[in-house]
């Protein structure tokens, strides 16, 4: 079944920028959309959604204020902010009034939809400084790698293929093959068989395949 969204952003851009990548994706229905704080309770008490979207700031009522008060009416409803500033005073309080993720505008349009999708799987998202999105409890990022690029090295360790990898994540496998091509670099590596040896060596695996393993999956 599709993930029923609800949109609120302010800037008629965003809005529409946001709405467009949301509507092209398979498995999400934009359900509604206002740039107002104060009819955002309305229109979810109409839409019944599984998500909505609070932009940071809103004209009649903050995303905070509508959050608080979406979380205490519905709080089977997955809420997420997405807001331009990286602040981690306001990413905190964000998260102790109850959103199930905080993204940054800086996000790829293409990884929207797929994160939602993890959202509404109970995944817990924050932004940081250095990243368009990064896991709350990550751990320490080795040669500067984001948590995106953390989790397709775990994907490639566990001998996914590119396919598999933009399934298992709900992206593009053009979008997979852009995120691995920065960890080569990044790692100083030249393909997967070295990228999978830097994960075992650094305990970002659990167990390291047979070497022949390796050899499949580099190729």
């Amino acid at each position: 079944m599709s993930i029923r969204v609800c949109i609120a952003d302010d800037h008629l851009l965003i809005l529409s920028a946001v709405r467009r990548a949301l509507e092209t994706a398979d498995g999400i229905e934009v359900v509604g959309a206002t740039q107002r704080g104060d009819e955002v309770v309305a229109l979810v008490e109409r839409q019944r959604p599984d998500l909505v979207l609070l932009d940071h700031r809103m004209p009649g009522a903050d995303g905070i204020a509508c959050l608080k008060l979406i979380r205490q009416r519905h709080p089977e409803i997955k809420l997420v902010m997405l807001s331009a500033s990286e602040d981690s005073a306001q990413i905190a309080e964000a998260l102790s009034a109850g959103a199930s993720a905080y993204i940054g505008k800086r996000i790829n349009p293409d990884d929207l939809a797929s994160t939602l999708r993890q959202v509404v799987a109970g995944v817990v998202y924050q932004t940081a400084p250095d990243t368009d999105l990064a896991v709350s409890d990550a751990p320490v990022r080795p040669c500067d790698l984001t948590q995106r690029e953390l989790t397709m090295l775990e994907a490639i360790s566990r001998g996914l293929s590119t396919k598999a990898i933009s399934r298992e994540l709900w992206i593009s496998e053009k979008t997979v093959k852009f995120h691995l091509t920065n960890i080569y670099r990044k790692l100083g590596v030249h393909n997967r068989t070295g990228a999978m040896r830097y994960a075992y060596e650094h305990g970002l695996a659990a167990s390291a395949p047979p070497l022949a393993e390796l050899a499949v999956v580099s190729a």
